[in-house]
């Protein structure tokens, strides 16, 4: 894919799974975990800049994956929320690489993503040139998402347990949606894994 040398990707899986009572990012799926099938799905694309965040469980869950790649960081601040991930992922993007011009936020609980889901966002984002394109599934907007540079202040911003979600509410924030169909469903129970269990054929 062209023009991934000015995008960074950022998976974000360091939130505590206090609903589910263990690491969904350790959930299996199809043989591999939830977080290596999304990274697997990042790493097909050619990324050069590619940051996993990590928090709660980090050790458990660093035994049991190969970081594939990505920079591993890690926020000890994780129970403070989202936005504490948003902003550590990016720092350690722009440490990266200073000349980057987007970032791709996913996180490591859709276990029906595909590449063709990031691959459609990159592209809308590239040829559109909005301040964000996020997924679209069912009534909701969410990540996967990729936001131009002029967003990071924006990003930066963010506080407590704010996704980037909060951004497209913003006065002037322009942003466009690609259709993620399954993306609704994640992993937040043990009723989702359950569910998710069944699908497994």
């Amino acid at each position: 894919m062209s023009s991934t040398g000015s995008i960074a990707v950022v998976v974000l899986a360091a939130g505590g799974s206090t609903r589910l009572g263990r690491p969904k990012q350790l959930v299996e799926f199809k043989g591999k975990t939830l977080l290596e099938r999304t990274m697997d799905e990042v790493d097909e694309l050619g990324f050069q800049t590619k940051i996993l965040v990590l928090g709660s469980r980090q050790e458990e869950i660093q035994e049991r994956i190969d970081s594939n790649g990505f920079k591993v960081v890690i926020n000890t601040a994780w129970e403070k929320g989202m936005a504490s991930s948003i902003k550590i992922g990016l720092e350690a993007a722009l440490t990266d690489n200073e000349e980057l011009e987007h970032i791709l936020f996913l996180v490591s609980d859709q276990p029906f993503l595909e590449r063709t889901n990031l691959i459609q966002l990159v592209h809308t984002q590239l040829t559109k040139n909005p301040k964000a394109t996020y997924s679209q599934y069912g009534g909701n907007i969410g990540v996967p998402a990729i936001f131009a540079k002029e967003a990071f202040p924006l990003l930066f911003n963010l506080k407590g347990d704010e996704g980037a979600k909060k951004l497209m509410h913003l006065e002037g924030f322009d942003f466009c949606t690609e259709t993620f169909k399954r993306g609704g469903f994640d992993v937040d129970t043990e009723e989702d894994v359950q569910q998710l269990k069944q699908m497994d054929v």
